[in-house]
């Protein structure tokens, strides 16, 4: 057996056999990168030694025994494995073959020993640092020795933990060794082909030290930094470099504090000529990268590249490379989980139909207005931008909708790549932006003109629409059919959006933003309007949840439905209702909720996600939580109604101001007038997201039983696997073409399940790659123990905090702070129990703050990383007047 590979004998296919280090400093070396050359001791070396000394059985009963958390017990079970390794013995014939291939480097050369593990430099886990390197290694039995300890490297206590955090098992890795000539650095560092703090893409970070690099990979210095962009350095800042690593002539290393502060590290041509490098290595990898670097002698050399793991990926769709400003479709609707393929496809091509109307490319891979980053999508605000109408209608509606976005867009003015636009827009758009307008205007007049007419005129449009698309569906039966049905009614959504939608919430939102305005300037004037928002009649979402609650009472005064519910899981409670097997009273009540409200589902904007009427457990788990409730005052029911009567009681203290104004008498009427249609038309804001997830979950049905004739087929594994295909895909499978339709199906689903375990989705991403995060809470915080956000419902809360990123997988009980990323309507049903409620993203006007307000639930928005600086189980006051939630003392 061959247990020793040349680097220039290998490439990135190597990873199994020669680790992640390895496998890529073989790919540099036949890219015609500067590495120092050298071996790699493969993987089935350790593997040989791990079985020659009887190893495995030895330490899968000291991992798998007790499964170690703790940093005592990982220490413990690390070095009892070590100490295995230190024990075990080399073979004759691995020790010929490591001697035979370290004579070739030279006599007794110096060497850096490195691990390569199979389980490293991975696109979204770089296991930096988890195990050992020995540098300046000299001698033959110093390697041996030196091999040994990287492998046992593979089982420090830390690689054991990061194993354990990301779902590695254990056996499915391997370790080799790489073994290459010793580079007595002048200075060395680490280069980053994209900035990692802003990840814009465009700039190249180095950071340099004097002496051998491991004073600065292990915090030990403060180095010099250096940032280049467009091939000029943009950046420097010298560092103390007040201590240096250096290599003994005798083997290992010495650390002496140096006086090097005002000593630049690295050359200027060097920091130029290591940039180029680094994007070469970029094309080589296809990706942004973490780079280590050495300089000696006047010469570079590259001794480790890997991908940088914290990036958000790139954006997809910009092959032109023009410069644009997005903002996430996600932060807006309260749904950060990433979309499927065919869900993207949806938006992509409705935002296509609406182009041509404004004299834009109206094809699915021609329009301009969505892309997509990280299987999440984008919005195109950059035309907005750059015109004053644009920026005026940025500055009311981002705030409306989520501050800490507003936020970072005022900030975005002040770059010149996003200045003012002259002239103004084309004629065509001008002209469709003046048809949309009108139409928009005259469905506003007419709700205006006869609220109750406007309210029934569209939920008979929503039922005939939906019930058109379903009978479309049911009278085709083959995929070719169905799709043409999807994209007909894409077709013709525009119309129906700024005909019949948009009207819907500017409807309520006229009489709103003028009594905002009016009472702008009388003390507690704005406060009392908002106070009109709560308890709001004929909002779809606010029905959905009440109904639910009678639901639960149904399910409470059953005998047996009760204590049923009390011993069942919500899994098994879906499964009981799928199958029609609960007891009768609860499967009726939840059928005839499940008729009005079944096409619903967290995430139910992506086509791709399933519904209650599929999937029920969230929504059992919700009734679980009702179930623990009392009825009497506290009641939903009865916290609503108390809702609705504070708004009374708002209004009238609303028109005793106007009355109390100079000439205010004379405008009681009118402010009256605004008041009523505020209250009979505000409740519509939730409409148009109803009407299009019924849209949907109609196109939905009609897909998904081509799922299952695609099944059948053989094509697919699952039926629900088609939406994870593109349009274009599905077209070429209607028309008989082949393909591995399974294999890619199974990539894009790991890609999704990657994705969905990212917590950090930008609010704004720019095409360069700089991304914004934070909100106004990021840095806005007044006090120790406060956390700063938007104030959206007013009262104050004290509670028990519980963070929920799963709402399916949650009983929140009574009484409790919700405290999550963000919320859709089908997250709404947890409001009932909470008694307050916190979000990373959002704004005045989204699903949750209107839900929070209707039923009278304290609610702060906008905190940034809410859910990582707040933990389940702590006490906290939630001050939905102020924006601020404040931590307390557990009793």
């Amino acid at each position: 057996m061959r247990y020793i590979k040349d680097l220039t004998e290998l490439d990135r296919c190597d990873l199994n056999l020669a680790g992640g280090k390895a496998s890529k400093l073989g790919s540099l070396l036949g890219a015609g990168i500067p590495v120092p050359g050298g071996f790699v001791v493969t993987t089935e070396a350790y593997r040989a030694f791990e079985s020659e000394n009887g190893l495995w059985v030895k330490i899968d009963a000291l991992v798998y025994g007790t499964i170690p958390s703790g940093p005592a017990e990982l220490d413990s079970v690390s070095e009892a494995i070590r100490s295995l390794f230190s024990g075990g013995k080399l073979s004759a014939h691995l020790v010929a073959q490591i001697s035979e291939a370290y004579g070739r480097l030279g006599a007794s050369p110096a060497v850096a020993v490195r691990s390569s593990a199979t389980a490293e430099d991975l696109p979204d886990m770089s296991f930096a640092g988890q195990q050992d390197t020995f540098l300046n290694v000299v001698g033959h039995e110093a390697l041996l020795d030196a091999v040994v300890r990287c492998w046992s490297s593979l089982w420090t206590a830390r690689a054991i933990g990061y194993r354990q955090r990301n779902g590695i098992a254990h056996n499915d890795v391997a370790l080799a060794v790489v073994v290459q000539e010793m580079i007595q650095s002048e200075a060395s560092g680490v280069m980053f082909t994209a900035n990692p703090v802003s990840e814009n893409r465009a700039q190249v970070a180095i950071e340099a030290t004097l002496g051998l690099g491991e004073a600065l990979v292990s915090g030990m210095v403060e180095p010099d930094t250096y940032t280049v962009e467009g091939g000029i350095i943009s950046g420097k800042s010298l560092g103390a470099k007040a201590l240096a690593i250096r290599s003994r002539s005798e083997g290992g290393t010495q650390t002496a504090a140096e006086d090097n502060a005002g000593l630049q590290a690295l050359p200027d041509s060097a920091i130029l000529e290591l940039a180029r490098f680094g994007r070469k290595i970029e094309q080589v990898f296809g990706e942004s990268q973490d780079i280590e670097w050495a300089w000696a002698n006047g010469d570079l050399s590259i001794v480790q590249s890997r991908p940088i793991t914290t990036l958000y990926p790139p954006l997809r769709g910009n092959e032109e490379g023009r410069f644009l400003s997005l903002f996430s479709l996600g932060a807006i609707q309260g749904m950060l989980d990433p979309f499927t393929p065919l869900g993207i496809d949806f938006f992509k091509e409705m935002i296509g139909r609406f182009a041509p109307l404004f004299g834009f490319r109206g094809t699915l891979d021609g329009q301009r207005g969505l892309y997509e980053a990280g299987m999440r999508i984008f919005l195109n605000f950059t035309p907005l931008l750059r015109s004053k109408g644009g920026r005026a209608f940025m500055r009311l509606y981002s705030k409306a909708v989520d501050p800490g976005s507003a936020e970072i867009a005022r900030m975005l003015l002040r770059d010149p790549r996003l200045a003012i636009r002259k002239p103004g827009m084309k004629l065509r758009t001008a002209l469709g932006f003046a048809w949309i307008g009108k139409s928009i205007a005259f469905g506003v007049l007419r709700n205006l003109a006869s609220p109750s007419a406007g309210r029934k005129r569209i939920g008979l449009f929503i039922d005939g629409l939906v019930a058109r698309i379903v009978a479309k569906h049911e009278a085709v039966g083959n995929l070719a059919q169905r799709i043409a049905v999807v994209e007909e009614v894409i077709r013709s959504l525009p119309p129906i959006f700024y005909k019949r939608l948009i009207p819907c919430v500017a409807s309520g939102q006229v009489p709103f933003q003028l009594l905002l305005r009016f009472f702008s300037k009388v003390p507690r004037g704005p406060e009392t309007v908002m106070e009109l928002t709560r308890g709001l009649p004929f909002n779809v979402t606010t029905e959905m949840d009440l109904a639910l609650w009678a639901v639960s009472r149904v399910i409470k005064n059953d005998r047996a439905a009760e204590t049923h519910f009390g011993k069942a899981d919500a899994a098994s409670l879906a499964k009981n209702y799928l199958d029609g097997s609960l007891p009768p009273a609860a499967q009726e009540a939840i059928k005839v909720f499940m008729e009005r409200y079944g096409m619903r589902g967290i995430g139910e904007i992506d086509m791709g996600r399933s519904r209650w009427k599929e999937a029920p457990a969230s929504l059992l788990q919700s009734l679980k939580s009702y179930l623990a409730m009392d009825g009497g005052d506290k009641a939903p029911d009865a916290v609503f109604r108390g809702s609705g009567r504070a708004a009374a009681s708002a209004r009238l203290e609303l028109l005793a101001m106007t009355r109390a104004l100079p000439g205010g008498r004379l405008k009681v009427h009118r402010i009256d007038g605004m008041i009523k249609r505020t209250r009979e038309l505000a409740g519509l804001r939730e409409t148009p997201k109803f009407c299009a997830v019924k849209v949907l979950g109609a196109q939905r049905d009609g897909l998904l039983a081509s799922g299952r004739d695609l099944r059948s087929a053989g094509i697919l594994e699952s039926p629900g696997d088609i939406f994870f295909l593109h349009i274009a895909e599905l077209k070429a499978i209607a028309s008989g073409e082949k393909g591995e339709w399974k294999a890619l199906v199974a990539r894009r689903k790991e890609s999704y399940d990657r994705e969905k375990k990212r917590r950090r989705i930008p609010r704004v991403l720019l095409s360069d790659g700089t991304a914004f995060y934070g909100g106004i809470g990021a840095a806005n915080t007044d006090a120790p123990g406060v956390l700063c956000g938007n104030p959206v419902s007013a009262g104050v809360a004290e509670g028990t905090v519980r963070v929920v990123f799963e709402p399916h997988a949650t009983v929140l009980l009574p009484g409790e702070i919700l405290v999550c990323p963000g919320t859709d309507p089908a997250w709404t049903p947890l409001f009932l129990a909470a008694a307050g409620l916190v979000m990373e993203v959002g704004g005045v006007m989204t699903h949750g703050s209107i839900v929070a307000r209707e039923y009278g639930i304290p609610a702060v928005v906008g905190v940034h990383e809410a859910t990582v600086r707040l933990k389940t189980g702590q006490r906290v006051r939630v001050d939905g007047g102020s924006g601020t939630v404040t931590l307390l003392p557990p009793p």
